[in-house]
C-alpha cells in the first residue's frame, strides 16, 4: 500500500513500485497517489491532486478533504491489511498514517525523510516509534536517525535515474516550435494549486518585462500531471505573451530551456540534473511565512542551494518575488556569459554530490527485504 500526497511523490512510487514489479511480477499496489501511480499500475483510491498543498494556510482551508483522505487510508490499512505500507514523503499526513499501521501491526516504510536538519530534529524519535525503517534520499540525512537509533538507509535519490528527456533537444525544439537562434525561458510554477494561483502571475508578469528588452524571446511551460487546463487557462488569458504549455513531456521543455524560473521544491533539483541555469520563487501565505521564518533554521530553501551548501542558484523568498526581481535575474543569466558559466559549473557538482542513482530500484529492495523478514 501506498501514501503520497504531492506529485513528487507520485512519481517516486511509481518508479520504486516499477522495479518491485520487475522481481515480484504478481505484486498488488493500492492507495492514494496522483496519474504515475495509476499509469504504474497502482490501485488509486483517492486522488491526491486536491490535497497537495503546503504551509498551515492552505492546509486549513483543505482540511476536511485532507481528513477525509485520511480517514479512507487507515480504513484501507484496517480492510486491505496490507503487507507494507509505504508513506512517500507528505510528513504530517504520513505520520499519522504511520503511526495507526504501526498500531495494527502492518509494516512501515517511510520513504524521503522530513527535514529535520531544517526544522523540529526532534521529531526523529517520533517518526522512530512510527515506522519499521527510514529511506533517506541524501547521504547527510541518516547521522540523525542513527543518532536516535531509528532503523535508517539511504537509498539515493530517485530524480537521477528518471530525469532523461525523451527525445534529443533539436527534435524537441522542432516538435515545441522553438527557434533555436533565439532565447528560451521555461516557467515552472509548480505542481501545487496554490503555487499555480501565486506564482505564475507574476512570472507571467516577468516575461511581458522580457519580451520588452530579449528579440525573439520564447516561453515554454511544462504542465504538470496535477494540475488542470482550467487552472492554466484561467491565468495565461490575463498575460497578452504567447506561452507554450506542454504536457507530459516535462524534462524534454527543460533541456530546451536557457533559463528557468521554478517554483521552489523537486522541479529545482530535477532542472540541477539537466545543468541548466534558473531562479529559484518561494511564496506562501503571510502568516504561514511570518510562522516559518521562526521554526525553520536553514541557510536556503532550494534543493541546488541546500545540497551545494551555498547559494549556487539566486533565491527569491515572498516579498523578493517580483515580476522586475525575476526579470533582472533572468535576464542576467541570457546576458551575463561569465555569471551563467559560473552558475554551470557548481551545477555540475551538485549532480556529482547526489551520486549514480539506483534510489528507485534501491527502495525496491529494500521494500522486498522488509517483506521477507
Amino acid at each position: 500500500m501506498f501514501s503520497a500526497g504531492e506529485t513528487s511523490g507520485d512519481q517516486h512510487a511509481a518508479h520504486m513500485f516499477q522495479e518491485l514489479q520487475k522481481q515480484l511480477p504478481d505484486i498488488k499496489g493500492l492507495g492514494m497517489g496522483g496519474a504515475k501511480m495509476q499509469q504504474a499500475g497502482i490501485d488509486i483510491r483517492f486522488d491526491s491532486a486536491g490535497i497537495a498543498v503546503i504551509g498551515l494556510i492552505e492546509v486549513l482551508k483543505h482540511y476536511g478533504e485532507i481528513r477525509r483522505a485520511l480517514k479512507l487510508m487507515k480504513q484501507l490499512v484496517e480492510t486491505e491489511k496490507p503487507d507494507l505500507l509505504v508513506c512517500v514523503d507528505y510528513k504530517e499526513f504520513n505520520l499519522k498514517l504511520a503511526q495507526y499501521a504501526k498500531n495494527q501491526g502492518t509494516k512501515v516504510l517511510f520513504y524521503v525523510s522530513p527535514q529535520v536538519w531544517a526544522w523540529r530534529s526532534g521529531r526523529v524519535g517520533t517518526y522512530g516509534k512510527a515506522i519499521d525503517m527510514m529511506a533517506v534520499i541524501f547521504p547527510f540525512e541518516t547521522a540523525y536517525y542513527e543518532a536516535e537509533n531509528v532503523p535508517v538507509k539511504y537509498v539515493g535519490h530517485p530524480s537521477v535515474d528518471k530525469i532523461h528527456p525523451q527525445k534529443s533537444k533539436p527534435d524537441d525544439l522542432i516538435e515545441f516550435n522553438l527557434q533555436a537562434d533565439w532565447p528560451i525561458v521555461g516557467l515552472l510554477p509548480g505542481s501545487r494549486i496554490n503555487e499555480i494561483k501565486r506564482l505564475l502571475p507574476v512570472m507571467l508578469a516577468a516575461a511581458e518585462k522580457l519580451t520588452e528588452t530579449h528579440k525573439g524571446i520564447q516561453f515554454i511551460l511544462p504542465q504538470a500531471d496535477s494540475i488542470t487546463d482550467e487552472l492554466i487557462q484561467s491565468v495565461l488569458q490575463n498575460s497578452s505573451i504567447n506561452i507554450n504549455v506542454i504536457k507530459a513531456q516535462p524534462y524534454d521543455v527543460i533541456q530546451c530551456c536557457d533559463a528557468i524560473m521554478t517554483a521552489s521544491g523537486t522541479a529545482s533539483l530535477e532542472i540541477a540534473l539537466l545543468e541548466i541555469p534558473m531562479v529559484i520563487v518561494y511564496k506562501l501565505s503571510a502568516l504561514t511565512y511570518f510562522l516559518g521564518k521562526y521554526l525553520v533554521h536553514t541557510k536556503f530553501i532550494g534543493l541546488p542551494n541546500i545540497i551545494a551548501g551555498k547559494s549556487v542558484i539566486k533565491e527569491l523568498i515572498q516579498h523578493d518575488v517580483s515580476e522586475e526581481n525575476l526579470a533582472e535575474e533572468i535576464a542576467k543569466i541570457l546576458d551575463d556569459k561569465d555569471y551563467k558559466k559560473q552558475m554551470l559549473a557548481e551545477l555540475v557538482v551538485v549532480k556529482k554530490k547526489l551520486g549514480q542513482g539506483g534510489g528507485s530500484k534501491n527502495m525496491a529492495d529494500l521494500a522486498m527485504e522488509m517483506l521477507q523478514s
